[in-house]
């Protein structure tokens, strides 16, 4: 059985757009994670619909074989998720998230997550999660679903974004 290989383009059906970015009141209300904190997860950047952390792996983080947990990746992955996902002002939690593991990972390195929205509408969302080391190596890639709830912690200046079809 052959190896994994990294796709280096997207698919052409996805269209990358300017994010425009957040406003300061998003930014501080998406980086208040307490457990993401607690695992020492940083948010690199966050613009509408997409999301950008980071995380140092910990050896307290690995599972019976050494490497890191898959849960913590995932965490990782999530992390981003519910940052893009929340980036517009509107409470959105997930509904579901899968998660494919590409590469293990050592201790110690340093692993960035991005989330991408795909596609959306003014109740559902679809992401596209990629964890990747330092070098750039894939190491996890995720598609999750989020639904918007009709509540806001922040000013509904967004809702018309949301409402584009």
């Amino acid at each position: 059985m052959g190896r994994v290989r990294t796709v280096a383009s997207r698919p052409s059906s996805v269209v990358r757009k300017k994010r425009k970015r957040v406003a300061q009141e998003i930014w501080d209300y998406v980086n208040k994670d307490k457990f993401a904190q607690s695992l020492g997860i940083e948010l690199l950047e966050l613009r509408e619909g997409y999301a950008k952390c980071a995380m140092v792996v910990k050896k307290s983080m690995s599972n019976f074989h050494g490497s890191t947990h898959g849960g913590a990746i995932t965490t990782l992955a999530d992390a981003a998720f519910a940052a893009a996902c929340n980036s517009y002002g509107q409470r959105t939690v997930a509904l579901a998230v899968t998660i494919n593991f590409i590469e293990a990972v050592k201790p110690g390195t340093r692993l960035i997550a991005t989330a991408e929205e795909e596609a959306a509408s003014a109740r559902i969302g679809l992401y596209h999660l990629v964890v990747m080391d330092e070098g750039g190596k894939v190491v996890a890639s995720s598609h999750a679903t989020a639904y918007r709830k009709n509540e806001w912690f922040h000013k509904r200046s967004n809702v018309e974004t949301l409402k584009r079809g």
